[in-house]
């Protein structure tokens, strides 16, 4: 399939099999909400889908920030790295406000601090660096991972379906539209719960914004950062044989790093390879790499996460 085009109102498209156009409403709300409203100098106001969650997605908050911190700087420099502390939950139910501190504008790297406030408190900080394209030397040591093709694998809901069971809760939460594509080469936490053959402390996904995106380099990795932040901990709980809404088990991302190497386009799909070395104390670590379909490494994660038992 070639590049996607975009509708006459601007809302991303594709064609379906059928040559129908598809309209993507929940891709369309995302990049809405990444959208923010600029309040002041270096003050940006962002809100959250209008949903019955009880606290706000911690990806989307990475990537409302990076959006406010890419905001006040030069348009020659990318973002290299990100370094974040979830330290609250965010209220869905009210905006919430960054600040951006302009901490460094050298002559080839820029340093963001961004901090996010809710109720007259930090709920998130980040720490981003952004550099100007330079020449230097080049290697690669990581290799993909051999998987099936991301066309030849079914979709989260289609494996899903047979794994609900009574659960209308998931089965409502899973036929919700959602803005990125993610299909699995690998088991899902719902099935190695059922069977512990498939426990594994590595998980392979293939993702795509399923859209005709623009060619802004910052908006394909806010949006990648907005998607790293979905099965990460799932790694952690896949080792166990956990699931959410089958397990007593409740968790949180703690903090989260990333590192963009090379550029690349969330519209095409990139295949995050995970995995999670280690987990104890009521916390785990996990960390994961997005390779492009030609298998070049385009992003490094690593993110711990609270994994607390209940009763």
């Amino acid at each position: 399939m070639g590049r996607p085009r975009s509708g006459r109102s601007g809302v991303p498209v594709r064609d379906d099999t059928e040559g129908n156009t598809v309209v993507n409403e929940a891709l369309k709300e995302l990049l809405d909400l990444l959208d923010l409203e600029q309040i002041e100098l270096d003050i940006f106001r962002g809100r959250s889908p209008e949903e019955r969650i009880q606290r706000v997605f911690g990806g989307q908050v990475a990537a409302q920030a990076l959006v406010a911190a890419g905001r006040t700087v030069p348009k020659d420099r990318n973002v290299h790295s990100l370094h974040a502390y979830f330290i609250r939950p965010g209220d869905p139910s009210v905006p919430i406000v960054y600040n951006v501190e302009r901490l460094r504008d050298g002559r080839s790297f820029t340093t963001r601090r961004v901090v996010a406030v809710q109720h007259g408190k930090a709920i998130f900080t980040m720490s981003a660096s952004f550099h100007v394209l330079e020449e230097g030397v080049e290697h690669q040591a990581l290799v993909a991972p051999q998987v099936p093709a991301p066309e030849t694998l079914p979709t989260v809901q289609e494996r899903m379906a047979e794994l609900l069971g009574d659960h209308p809760e998931m089965r409502e939460m899973l036929a919700r539209p959602r803005p990125v594509e993610a299909r699995y080469a690998s088991p899902l936490t719902w099935e190695a719960y059922h069977d512990p053959e498939l426990r594994s402390a590595k998980t392979n996904v293939w993702f795509r914004y399923d859209a005709d995106l623009p060619d802004d380099p910052l908006l394909h990795v806010v949006l990648a950062a907005y998607a790293s932040d979905f099965t990460l901990v799932d790694t952690i709980l896949l080792s166990h044989g956990m699931a959410w809404g089958l397990s007593n088990v409740m968790g949180a991302s703690l903090d989260h790093a990333m590192w963009f190497h090379r550029p690349f386009r969330a519209d095409d799909w990139l295949l995050y390879a995970q995995e999670s070395p280690w987990s104890a104390g009521a916390r785990g670590l996990a960390r994961g790499e997005m390779y492009t379909a030609s298998g070049e490494l385009v992003v490094s994660v690593v993110q711990e996460a609270m994994v607390r038992l209940t009763k």
